[in-house]
């Protein structure tokens, strides 16, 4: 019996999230948010239960019914979320809410199975981090002097990435993170936010060469910090945000390429100094031959790929555990394994809604400063998921980074939440631009009338007088 439930809960979890994903395409048929409401609500459905159906399974798995409790109280404050945007802000996109909801669901139940200890920090960071972002749309809709704060976010960005460079904790070689009064926190992932908005405030009003060389000056400085403290995959995501940024605000392919041939240099460089890219490197050429050293975290990965089929091992069958930093580096591949190839796809593939829908919102801005800041946003998130699932599936060298609302993480949980909750202030302005160029045609429209009017009245009197004669 107990096999057969475990069986069946696989094709049902699978085809719930096939069914959500579908529907986070078909939101772009249509224009206007009042048209996808239907869509929504089926989203709300298929999302509610995948998560009643995982925690069943854990609950059928583990014998213990209390993590029905630990579903209750996730359930309540992802409803709450849902409600609350919806009430506090009418104009904002559901998509992106649904999708920031489904893939923390994602994250609760692959950290629940791991260990109970985790999940519950994790949600209690989540809670917070929700309650903040929150807050977060109405300051990006009403504070109009952020694109004047260039050079203060470049300040703090700096300074926040030099306390770490030189009081930071070192990790494997690498300094990320402090701790302040036990708490501890990795700058790079709220500086990315600061980066974005000092490239979009330098380059809005005017992005000549004098621009674009002091711009790239901060950026240069940004990037060397992090990569003296060895963060290299937060320095790849800084130089690549950049360099796109750049060539959106000019539509100069110069930049572009000048960008290209000088991170390849760079990358060059780094894999000359650096004997910890070297490393990774030798991994992923050929994991198999330092199976035993560096490549092992990279082969168990495949592994779990692998071994995990359309519709995976099932939750609790796999055995992630035996990649080392499965919560953090690797949850994709724990994801495949025990959900499923499918719902792995699904993962990406409702990632790359998110970054459509960010791309949208961001064509759809008029002010070239909120255009940018969309823009900078949405590739700062997807490169990041990019990074964290080319690396685990031996696409690319590994980079350390996590996998943005699903990876064991605050500042990463933090940093992501902020980032949606700023592109929907970003997209209540799109909202509000459209009200108001609807407003001037229609102004326009009853000026032009009564000059419709005398027109239609001469050429009537027109075909009188012919009548007459």
């Amino acid at each position: 019996m107990e096999l057969y439930v475990s069986e069946f809960s696989k094709y049902v979890i699978a085809l719930l999230l096939i069914f959500y994903t579908y529907e986070c395409f078909a939101v772009f048929r249509f224009e206007e948010e009042a048209q996808r409401k239907g869509i929504y609500l089926r989203q709300n459905l298929f999302m509610f239960l995948f998560h009643f159906s995982c925690f069943l399974v854990i609950c059928f798995e583990t014998k213990d019914i209390t993590y029905l409790f630990f579903y209750a109280f996730q359930q309540i404050i992802l409803y709450a979320v849902i409600v609350l945007y919806h009430m506090l802000y009418p104009k904002t996109n559901r998509l992106i809410i649904n999708n920031m909801c489904m893939l923390l669901i994602i994250g609760f139940v692959i950290l629940t199975r791991f260990g109970i200890e985790k999940a519950i920090k994790q949600f209690i960071i989540v809670t917070g981090s929700l309650i903040i972002a929150l807050l977060i749309p109405f300051f990006v809709h009403k504070f109009k002097f952020l694109k004047k704060l260039k050079w203060i976010y470049a300040a703090v960005g700096i300074a926040a990435l030099s306390v770490v460079m030189i009081l930071g904790q070192t990790t494997y070689g690498s300094k990320l993170s402090y701790s302040i009064a036990g708490l501890t926190f990795q700058p790079s992932e709220f500086v990315k936010i600061l980066f974005v908005f000092f490239v979009a405030s330098a380059l809005y009003e005017a992005s000549g060469f004098f621009e674009v060389f002091t711009t790239a000056v901060v950026a240069a400085a940004h990037v060397i910090i992090l990569v003296i403290s060895k963060d290299l995959g937060s320095a790849l995501i800084f130089f690549v945000v950049y360099v796109l940024m750049v060539f959106v605000a000019t539509r100069n392919y110069f930049y572009m390429i000048a960008g290209f041939l000088g991170g390849s240099g760079a990358a060059y460089i780094a894999y000359r100094v650096f004997t910890h890219v070297q490393v990774r490197v030798q991994a992923w050429k050929d994991p198999w031959s330092v199976i035993d050293s560096a490549g092992y975290q990279i082969t168990q990965s495949l592994f779990a790929i692998s071994s995990g089929g359309w519709f995976g091992l099932g939750l609790y069958k796999g055995r992630p555990d035996d990649i080392p930093f499965v919560e953090a580096d690797f949850i994709f591949s724990a994801i495949a394994e025990e959900l499923g190839i499918l719902i792995a796809v699904c993962l990406i593939l409702i990632c790359v809604s998110c970054f459509i829908m960010f791309m949208n919102i961001s064509s759809g801005i008029s002010d070239k400063f909120y255009q940018l800041t969309a823009f900078g946003l949405g590739v700062t998130y997807i490169f990041q998921v990019f990074l964290t699932i080319g690396g685990g599936s031996k696409f690319i060298p590994l980079t350390g980074v996590t996998l943005p609302l699903v990876s064991y993480g605050g500042s990463s949980v933090l940093t992501t939440l902020i980032m949606f909750a700023i592109i929907e202030g970003l997209h209540i302005v799109k909202c509000e631009e459209e009200e108001q160029k609807k407003r001037e045609e229609r102004k326009v429209r009853r000026k032009k009338k009564p000059a419709v009017i005398e027109i239609e009245e001469e050429d009537l009197s027109g075909d009188e007088i012919e009548e007459e004669e």
